[in-house]
């Protein structure tokens, strides 16, 4: 653990990684993640972003929240926390998932990996230990923040695999998504690798101890050289993940527990998560307001994919409907390299995620000359994710 003495001499943390990433970050851009330095970009946006779709990337996910989850009534805790099933969670399993308050309003999302029978690890953007301690009251469990006792590599695109390959990792090839293996990578020694990831690409997470995170950062270096691997910055992930659609605590969402303002939380299906929610697995947090809302009828939001037309990127912009009255915001939007499309997700009230048609204006100020020009391009509610190729699922992996 981290000495905290000396806390306010260095008020964030630094990642196992940090040593590498500080040399590679040539304009020092950096950013807080979590009570960590996170690097948002190594010099040039546009290259990283193109390594994540064309070649290799390597991105630190230390910084995200841990925590090990243990005991024989895990299983059960787990099911009442969270809105999917996990008593059918295969060992080496690994699930995306959300949990609620009793109001039905979303907490956090985050992923579920299970170890055995009775251990598993919950990683997430925000720090919850009093509320999944408060849940656990009952169950024979034991929870542990575990953030600092695990580091983290997300290693994506579409040459990620013949980079582990290269590594000494030619068993992953038989890998399926949400699945996790343990392999042993040269120098590095024991390395868990889940084939998960935030890019909707071929990708892969990589997961060691702290004292072998630099070993693994020069091992998968120079196995990568000849495959166009390159470390990534937040502002190219960010660009890679709304294309893929997906969405981000307190971007798209405003994590229950900090919402200021009551009707800024947010129910699963109002934030594109009523996929997940299994009613049928018995009782868990938020199941019954849940269950009436739908019911009822008494949704008010959801959460879209939009076309916006033209190349401006439409981010914190105000949606309309035939250009008078406000129906939404949008959360996060960016000019798509890779599809060639301007699109953002949006936050719309009902019923206008589905019954606009081609009604939605998008009002734009573009910044021209030193001067704002409003701009209100027409826009349409399109399907997620914006880009998922092939090759994200493919077993075994393609060799790019």
């Amino acid at each position: 653990m981290t000495d905290q003495r000396h806390h306010f001499r260095q008020p964030l943390q630094r990642s196992p990684f940090h040593p590498r990433i500080e040399a590679a970050n040539v304009l020092n851009a950096w950013a807080p993640w979590a009570g960590y330095t996170t690097a948002l970009n190594f010099g040039d946006v546009a290259m990283e972003h193109s390594a994540i779709r064309s070649t290799a990337s390597v991105y630190d996910v230390s910084p995200m929240i841990k925590y090990a989850i243990e005991g024989p009534d895990a299983v059960a805790y787990l099911d009442r926390l969270t809105l999917r099933r996990v008593a059918g969670m295969p060992v080496g399993g690994v699930q995306y998932t959300a949990w609620c308050n009793d109001a039905g309003h979303v907490l956090d999302d985050g992923t579920l990996f299970r170890f055995d029978e009775t251990r598993f690890r919950l990683c997430c953007q925000e720090r919850h230990l009093p509320w999944l301690l408060d849940s656990a009251i009952g169950f024979d469990v034991t929870i542990r923040d575990v953030t600092e006792e695990v580091a983290g590599l997300s290693l994506q695109g579409p040459t990620s695999f013949a980079v582990l390959k290269a590594a000494g990792a030619a068993e992953l090839a038989d890998l399926k998504p949400f699945r996790m293996a343990e392999v042993r990578l040269g120098p590095v020694g024991p390395v868990t690798v889940s084939r998960t990831g935030f890019t909707a690409d071929l990708g892969y997470e990589l997961w060691v101890a702290p004292e072998r995170a630099l070993d693994l950062w020069d091992h998968l270096m120079i196995s990568g050289r000849l495959h166009g691997i390159r470390p990534v910055g937040t502002e190219a992930l960010n660009i890679a993940r709304i294309e893929a659609g997906f969405i981000t605590a307190n971007a798209d969402f405003v994590c229950a527990e900090h919402a200021l303002r009551p009707d800024r939380a947010r129910q699963p299906d109002e934030i594109g998560l009523d996929w997940m929610v299994d009613l049928d697995k018995g009782p868990f947090n938020g199941r019954a307001a849940i269950r009436a809302a739908r019911r009822d009828r008494t949704l008010k939001w959801a959460l879209v994919g939009l076309d916006i037309e033209g190349n401006i990127s439409a981010e914190g912009s105000i949606v309309y409907l035939g250009g008078r009255k406000e129906v939404g915001q949008i959360t996060a939007a960016v000019w798509s390299p890779t599809t060639k499309r301007n699109i953002a997700l949006a936050q719309l009230l009902r019923p206008w995620h589905r019954d606009a048609g081609d009604k939605l204006r998008v009002e734009i100020y573009a910044l021209r000359e030193l001067q704002y020009h409003k701009l209100m391009l027409p826009a349409r509610v399109v399907k997620r994710p914006f880009f998922n190729p092939p090759r994200r699922r493919a077993t075994p992996p393609a060799m790019f």
